[in-house]
């Protein structure tokens, strides 16, 4: 089969917030097919769709109660399968979301399996009795806060939930749930999707001996204790190709937190026949600080060209990286790595030009292409994410100062990817007739498609040249990456070689103006692409670089 993904740019789209076609405040499959013209002018290859699955949305669908049915707010079936017709003959493949470390507790076999210890459904969740004292089984601490295990009367008995309460992890160990869930995979494959991002998808094996956490820790989040990259974990992902992913021309990627450069390789070797790649976080974290993600400490440029070149060294010939920014769990990158205030525009393009010419599939998440940045909330009040309720809590208890809280949760709330996808400066900026889910962004009436289309030098125009560069130079796709000069402070340049030729990127991450140096023998280089209209043809050895300018060569 070929590799088609690898020449492939993926578009996520979180469905809710893309665009509502029924007036209801929620985007839907209607929507979504409305705008594939414009998916088709940006030159896109593959749409990624956050769930649509049933669900009651306490985590806003990757709490799935029924994995055959869509849920009515987006539309139904019929509209999913009108999607993947159009979509198909434009040319663009759609990947879903599997979401199979947990379900909803709304979801058939959890009702069923709560209701006593011995019946068909019983063990298809993580169920431990409690100790002695009644209490939890182990300290293991929920993503969203709290304890990581909630009691059943009916059982007597708590369950693991990783994440909300109402997300119970399903037992991996017992071969009847993988049976399952591969029998719901093959359903969605023959209804012609081109394959699946798989939410967590290394938490599904736990460690058995239900580890304790640190001394003197209240709960400790779970994956930091036995639940990433756990023992079984490979045995049940080679299973999982070789009785369904096989059998199909799809694209897998896995979103892999708390995974090293090294455990990448076992999930995306190809020799191995897991997955094609994997999402990591490692740059994800370089920001964090006492609350982790929610922060406002901001990063370092040199330990983010650190972890973006080790991963570029290390999957060299032995996996595949997915590139991305941003998504619907990260807030938008032109805040977090750029400068959304005076070189908005600029940064996003310098941030879209180093990704894009990186080794891997670039993800862009809707709304990155027209340099949407973080929402500007008034009000803490304004917030939606389960998330970020629960981080909120944390802060307060601990004592932080509100203004504190405040900034930390304008850097870093989900929510900052998920307002309404702007399309025109015009009231409720094209997105609804009715009330949004979710406040707009009060930057829409300045940043929406509207204006990036009307704008010849907008960010828009300037990814479409970067994926329109991916598709006519092999080096781009193949090509080895060499960083160069490693200890500049402000400057990431690197260089991508195949046979003859080379790709020279530099990328300023300055507001101020700088000189950059390069070997002698990359000198002479032609302009492929800039963010800046007076950047020189030709490489000279020693360039002046203005504020967040972004520049790609070609010997």
């Amino acid at each position: 089969m070929v590799n088609w993904w690898k020449k492939s740019v993926v578009y996520q789209i979180y469905p809710q917030s893309y665009k509502d076609t029924t007036g209801s405040g929620m985007g839907d499959l209607n929507g979504i097919i409305e705008k594939l013209p414009y998916l088709v002018k940006l030159g896109i290859d593959v749409i990624w769709l956050n769930p649509i699955y049933q669900s009651p949305l306490v985590d806003n669908g990757y709490d799935i109660s029924d994995y055959y049915q869509i849920n009515p707010v987006y539309g139904t079936m019929k509209h999913l399968e009108r999607l993947l017709e159009e979509a198909h003959q434009l040319g663009i493949k759609i990947v879903m979301d599997l979401v199979v470390n947990h379900t909803s507790d709304q979801h058939e076999w959890f009702i069923k399996s709560a209701e006593s210890r011995d019946n068909e459904y019983s063990d298809y969740y993580i169920w431990i009795d409690p100790k002695e004292d009644g209490s939890e089984p182990t300290d293991w601490g929920s993503t969203f806060g709290g304890s990581a295990w909630e009691y059943v009367e009916s059982r007597g008995q708590y369950y693991l939930h990783l994440f909300a309460k109402e997300q119970p992890d399903l037992n991996w160990e017992n071969p009847k749930v993988r049976e399952a869930v591969y029998q719901m995979m093959d359903f969605w494959f023959k209804k012609g999707i081109d394959g699946f991002r798989m939410d967590v998808i290394s938490l599904i094996s736990k460690r058995q001996d239900w580890p304790m956490a640190l001394p003197g820790a209240v709960y400790t989040k779970s994956y930091y204790v036995g639940a990433s990259n756990g023992p079984r974990v490979h045995e049940f992902l080679q299973e999982m190709n070789r009785k369904v992913l096989s059998k199909y021309d799809i694209m897998t990627v896995g979103e892999t937190a708390n995974t090293t450069v090294e455990q990448a390789i076992l999930y995306t070797d190809p020799k191995r026949e897991e997955l094609n790649m994997v999402f990591h976080f490692d740059h994800m974290h370089l920001d964090y600080g006492r609350f982790g993600k929610f922060s406002d400490v901001r990063f370092k440029m040199s330990d983010l060209r650190n972890v973006m070149s080790e991963w570029q060294d290390k999957l060299e010939g032995r996996g595949w990286s997915s590139l991305y920014w941003s998504n619907h769990d990260q807030p938008r990158a032109v805040t977090r790595f750029g400068n959304d205030l005076f070189y908005r525009v600029e940064s996003a393009k310098m941030l879209g030009t180093l990704l894009h010419m990186m080794k891997g599939t670039p993800y862009i998440y809707q709304g990155e292409e027209i340099g949407m940045r973080n929402v500007p909330f008034e009000d803490l009040e304004h917030y939606q994410d389960i998330e970020t309720f629960a981080t909120i809590d944390e802060m307060m208890a601990a004592g932080a100062d509100r203004e504190y809280i405040k900034r930390s949760v304008f850097l870093k709330s989900r929510d900052n990817a998920r307002t309404p996808m702007p399309w025109t400066a015009k009231e409720k900026f094209g997105f609804t007739t009715g009330t949004p889910w979710i406040d707009f962004s009060p930057d829409n009436s300045k940043i929406n498609v509207e204006q990036a289309l009307a704008d010849e030098n907008s960010v828009f125009y300037h990814y479409r040249k970067l994926i329109k560069l991916r598709k006519e130079y092999e080096v781009i796709i193949d090509g080895v990456y060499e960083l160069l000069n490693p200890n500049d402070s402000a400057v990431y340049g690197y260089t991508r070689t195949l046979n003859r030729q080379k790709l020279i990127v530099i990328c300023s991450f300055t507001e101020n103006k700088v000189n950059y140096e390069i070997p002698q023998e990359l000198a002479g280089a032609k302009l492929l692409l800039s963010n800046y209209t007076t950047s020189a043809q030709c490489l000279a050895q020693k360039t002046e670089l203005s504020p967040y300018e972004a520049l790609i060569y070609l010997i």
